[in-house]
């Protein structure tokens, strides 16, 4: 199969890097044509613009004799720049083509441009971050059946395998998915965060790390994000140093409240979880200081870190 991927951030370079190491053709662009440039040397056909990519993916459709249409992966930010790679695109599409939306869009905004679009359009949310690159990630896909079938030799490639992905449902279903996914995130962050800080400021002198390897040998919260609690105090220290109380992002978490309010569904972990969120860049937490450090831990986001003194 050959791939267009649009957008060659940190993971867009995942997918394209996973795609080629399955055995597919990528063309690749960005933007930057310095990130067009490290794709080419990993392997990828370096595309000047959303036409030439096009082009290229025309090109080799005809010389294949299949006629099975485009296949291209949108990586870019949620928002203005899906729609404004979509206008980009919009000339030089047609029924046959597919195009995945791999980044955090709203769900009903996906529902909109899969609406609009001349393509089959596949709402893909992706969780895993960058430090998912090696393992791979998890999809989460919504659309139309046949468009989803067409597209999973590469959903085994940029996923875990064959079990790290599945069409959820009708358009808007994978973001939908991936939304109340991110909800379900903030809640047990803000868990693992408040029993921390119990244990920091308990009866007892602890050691943090030795903690987190323990419960996560066996014990019945073991997770993911319990390795990064244990990564982040064997980094950053057993009072984790200089790292902030401030947890940025949020609107996932917002979308997933304010849709729970709609279907009138009590979500009070995950509303609370938010509102901690919200309000640690007003006050300082130990809980919300972990929160800020296992952000990077699975997405490789910014630590805030404290000013000397605070």
């Amino acid at each position: 199969m050959q791939l267009g991927v649009i957008g060659l951030g940190r993971m867009g370079r995942i997918v394209v890097d996973r795609t080629l190491a399955a055995g597919h053709d990528v063309v690749a662009f960005d933007l930057s044509a310095e990130a067009t440039a490290a794709a080419a040397e990993a392997g990828a056909d370096p595309a000047d613009s959303v036409e030439d990519l096009c082009g290229r993916l025309d090109e080799s459709d005809a010389a294949d004799g299949e006629g099975d249409g485009k296949r291209i992966w949108l990586m870019v930010p949620a928002g203005d720049a899906v729609d404004a790679t979509l206008a980009d695109l919009e000339p030089h599409l047609e029924r046959e083509d597919v195009v995945v939306d791999g980044g955090n869009s709203h769900f009903e905004e996906s529902v909109r441009r899969a609406e609009g679009t001349d393509a089959a359009y596949l709402d893909c949310g992706t969780s895993g971050g960058p430090a998912s690159a090696e393992e791979g990630f998890s999809l989460m896909v919504g659309g139309p059946q046949w468009a989803y079938e067409e597209l999973v030799p590469v959903f085994d490639a940029v996923a875990t395998g064959p079990d790290g992905h599945d069409r959820m449902g009708e358009s808007g279903a994978g973001h939908y998915v991936k939304m109340v996914h991110n909800g379900v995130e903030y809640a047990l962050m803000q868990a693992y965060g408040e029993g921390f800080e119990l244990l920091a400021e308990g009866r007892y002198d602890l050691e943090m790390e030795s903690i987190a390897r323990t419960w996560n040998n066996g014990a019945v919260i073991r997770s993911w994000l319990l390795e990064l609690c244990e990564e982040a105090f064997r980094e950053e220290g057993n009072d984790l140093g200089d790292v902030a109380d401030h947890v940025a992002g949020g609107s996932t978490g917002t979308w997933t409240v304010e849709e729970a309010l709609e279907q009138e569904v009590p979500v009070p972990l995950i509303y609370d979880a938010l509102a901690e969120r919200f309000d640690s860049r007003n006050e300082g937490r130990f809980s919300r200081r972990l929160a800020n450090r296992l952000r990077y831990g699975f997405g490789r986001h910014e630590v805030k870190r404290r000013a000397d003194g605070e």
